[in-house]
Order: structure tokens, then C-alpha cells, then sequence
């Protein structure tokens, strides 16, 4: 089983990070403040104004090492990597399968699995908080969403398949208030939004969904995919449409449960949040710190894996499913098994 490596996430404003021997030293107003392994590391992602020495570079690419360069809004600027690496013939097989009639039997198996983790995360809230307000309007939900991912795995096109995933996600986010228990104001919740996000949920929904996507991105990569092709997303160029396709399966299970828990716990306040004159809400250097730790300490917790039969971390998830992608394409095995959480 790979190991699962950590991200170094670098927040503060004017770092600067360096090599040092075989660790990474990360210097603020010149005095070193943190060193991290190498050998532990699978990707460094910074925000805002940090810079790199060129060492740091040459060295990251060589051991495969990525670096993100991220704004402060968390939207991603440009990657470092090292040499691309993989088999052409997987890549060819790549090609092949995402074409529009043979992507269909992949795009079914996603969707159907995110919409099971979307119904997973409501039918949690209802064990856990059977007589909270609203459980009647998530019960309902939560039926609806059974349904729509049976019909998931039977559509008949693309296209279909596409109009099934975006009414389940209406009926999610219709019922996603009634799982935040904050009275706070700052927290009300009134559906969906991004670009830019316009209240402090989506302003956390749209960062954990960014550091799920870094994560699904590094995993196609390394198992010799080409991120760009997908199944379910259209082709666009730039988009990294089978990095969208895997972190379909993560959103609820990861990031939407993140979100929850740092609200519902009130471990975000809003002062955590600053607003721009466009109308955008963000995270602040606080706000993003405290959501940065929730993020990997919930990487760390481990589950079963129904396809493995083994307990593994959460974090490990898009690592096994690339992989399960890669054999698939390569005909090890007949379907690709979506991720299902339970």
C-alpha cells in the first residue's frame, strides 16, 4: 500500500523556502521557523507572496515533489513538477476510454458513488441528531438521493447522466442548512455558490474543494494518468477534467464533513472571514490555518475500503482509486469500483 505522504501548506505572507540537506527549511524575516523531510513530503502548496529558491526547485522535481503556487483566494497560478512520468500505453488507453460513448460506463460509476456519499453525509446527521430541526426535509432528501443513484447507473447518455447529477446536487444543498447547527449569522446558508463564493460556507466549501482537487491531480499523475482526460467533465483546455472526475467520490466524505465539523464545532468564527468589494468572501490567514489542520487530521482518519477489504487512510483514497482507474484501463479488472462511503 503507498504511503500516505503529508503536504506541506506555507500561509505566511513574505516566506521563504529553501533546501537545507535533505529537509526543507522555511525562513520568515530570516529566521527559520520550520523544517520538514523530504523524504515525507509529496507536495508543497503555497498562498499568497512566498517564494521558492531555485535549489528547492531542481531538488523537489527530482525526488517528485510538486509545488502549488496558489493566490489568496486559493485559485491555483502554476505547478512545479519534475518530468512527467507513466506508461504511453496507458495514456493511449486513457484517450480511448474518455471518448464520448465509451466514457459512459466510468461517468455512471462516479456519480452514482457521489451521490451515495452526499445521502451517506445526510443519513449521518439523521443518527446523529434525530430530533434536530429539519430532519424531515433531510429525511426526504436523503430518499430522493437513494433514488437518483440507482437511475445514475442506468442513464442512457452522457448528457443525461450530467441533467441526474446536477438535480441530486439541487436537492443536497437544499437540505446541506439544516446540517449546520450554528446559530451564528455569519454561517447562514443559503445554497451554492462559487466565483467567487458570496458567504463564509461556500467560502470554505470552494477552499477544501481546491485542496481535494491538488490531492486528486497528484494521484492521477502518479499513476501515469493524464489528469486532463476525463470521464464525466467535458474536455476544456486547462481543466484538469479527470482530477474533477476523481474528487467527485471525496467531496461529501472529505470536504463537505470538514466544512460541518469546523462550523458545528465552532472552530470558525467571522473573524476568520474578510470580504472584498466584488461581493467574495474569504478565508483570512487564520481561517485558512484552521482549516488546513481539520483538513489533514481528517486525511489521517482511517476506514475500510470495500474493494481492498482493508482499513487505510481517508487520505489514501485518491492514490487507491487512480489506481483501481489504471488497471481498469488496462483491463485487470472489468469496471472501475467507485468509492462508496460507509
Amino acid at each position: 500500500m503507498k504511503r500516505l505522504l503529508n503536504t506541506l501548506y506555507v500561509t505566511s505572507e513574505g516566506a521563504y523556502l529553501r533546501k537545507d540537506g535533505e529537509t526543507i527549511a522555511v525562513e520568515i524575516d530570516g529566521t527559520t521557523r520550520a523544517r520538514a523531510p523530504a523524504h515525507l513530503l509529496g507536495q508543497i502548496v503555497c498562498f499568497g507572496q512566498v517564494a521558492v529558491s531555485p535549489a528547492l526547485m531542481g531538488f523537489a522535481a527530482a525526488a517528485g515533489i510538486t509545488i502549488s503556487f496558489l493566490g489568496y483566494s486559493g485559485k491555483l497560478l502554476a505547478r512545479v513538477e519534475g518530468p512527467q512520468t507513466g506508461n504511453v500505453l496507458l495514456r493511449r488507453a486513457q484517450h480511448e476510454a474518455t471518448k464520448e460513448t465509451a466514457a459512459l460506463p466510468v461517468a455512471r460509476s462516479v456519480v452514482a458513488a457521489k451521490i451515495a456519499n452526499q445521502r451517506a453525509v445526510l443519513r449521518r446527521h439523521l443518527r446523529d441528531y434525530p430530533d434536530a430541526p429539519g430532519a424531515a426535509q433531510i429525511d426526504a432528501c436523503q430518499r430522493r438521493l437513494s433514488d437518483a443513484a440507482r437511475h445514475a447507473l442506468t442513464a442512457l447518455d452522457l448528457d443525461t447522466l450530467r441533467g441526474q447529477e446536477g438535480e441530486a446536487g439541487h436537492a443536497y444543498w437544499s437540505a446541506f442548512a439544516h446540517l449546520i447547527r450554528s446559530a451564528d449569522p455569519a454561517f447562514a446558508f443559503n445554497g451554492r455558490n462559487r466565483r467567487p463564493p458570496r458567504d463564509a460556507v461556500n467560502a470554505v466549501l470552494s477552499f477544501l474543494y481546491m485542496l481535494v482537487s491538488l490531492d486528486a491531480r497528484a494521484a492521477c499523475e502518479s499513476h501515469g494518468l493524464d489528469p486532463q482526460l476525463g470521464f464525466l467533465h467535458r474536455d476544456r483546455p486547462g481543466r484538469m477534467s479527470l482530477a474533477l472526475d476523481l474528487m467527485e467520490e471525496l467531496r461529501a466524505p472529505l470536504a463537505d464533513r470538514v466544512c460541518l465539523s469546523l462550523i458545528n464545532r465552532r472552530q470558525l468564527a467571522a473573524s476568520d472571514f474578510r470580504s472584498e468589494e466584488t461581493g467574495a468572501v474569504l478565508l483570512n490567514d487564520a481561517g485558512r490555518e484552521t482549516v488546513l489542520k481539520a483538513y489533514q487530521e481528517r486525511k489521517r482518519t482511517e476506514l475500510r475500503h470495500a474493494w481492498l477489504d482493508e482499513r487505510i487512510a481517508l487520505g489514501l483514497v485518491p492514490q487507491v482509486q487512480a489506481q483501481l482507474l489504471a488497471r481498469h484501463l488496462r483491463g485487470d479488472i472489468d469496471i472501475y469500483p467507485a468509492w462508496v462511503w460507509s
